[in-house]
């Protein structure tokens, strides 16, 4: 795994959006193989904390900091480096087939992984050749799934990664998450459902 991850830390986070708050007081660490379950009804700010760990939205007050080997990183645009995100849109091309979506992604990340191995690993391996078009949600959610392992990146941010999957799917995603916990990685996902995986639970509230 790319630059493996010994900790990650939040401290005393809050967002506010449109001049709203949206959450405080947010707290937690994580070390190397552990997984965090953020659970709240919708409007809890889940998927907007999520954002803030990745460093796509500046917090309004507290720290969110990686600790590589012996660097702390608190800068937002830095800790992207690290991420692999796994959200709402699924960012399946259309036009391209499942290989040439997952193809583009594994030359973007510079993947070491075979592709093709990645598409059997997320049962996709039958529509290789088959347009984006024509995959159904749950196989266009396995398409994302493809492009998170490919990423290969320690820090995983999962925003209702259960969404759109049978129950197969929901098994996959917690055997997923078991093997990049075992491998040191580490997983944070926004989800209103059991992960079916050993994680921390942290409750998001109105703020």
């Amino acid at each position: 795994m790319n630059n493996a991850l010994d900790r990650v830390e939040a401290t005393g986070l809050a967002c506010e959006r449109g001049g709203r708050l949206i959450f405080r007081d947010l707290n937690f660490v994580l070390t190397r193989g552990e997984a965090l379950s953020l659970e709240g009804a919708n409007g809890a700010g889940k998927t907007s904390a999520l954002r803030v760990f990745a460093g796509l939205l500046s917090p309004s007050a507290g720290a969110m900091s990686l600790r590589v080997a012996a660097t702390e990183i608190t800068d937002g645009e830095e800790r992207g480096r690290f991420v692999g995100w796994f959200g709402h849109l699924d960012g399946v091309k259309n036009q391209m087939t499942v290989m040439e979506n997952a193809s583009f992604a594994a030359a973007l990340y510079g993947a070491r992984d075979e592709v093709a191995t990645v598409l059997d690993r997320v049962g996709l391996s039958r529509m290789r050749d088959l347009p984006g078009q024509y995959l159904s949600a749950g196989q266009r959610r396995r398409l994302a799934l493809a492009r998170l392992l490919l990423s290969e990146r320690p820090l995983w941010l999962l925003d209702e990664p259960l969404a759109a999957l049978d129950s197969v799917g929901k098994a996959l995603i917690a055997e997923l998450i078991s093997a990049h916990c075992a491998k040191g990685g580490i997983v944070i996902a926004a989800t209103h459902d059991p992960l079916g995986v050993a994680a921390q639970r942290l409750a998001m509230g109105a703020a």
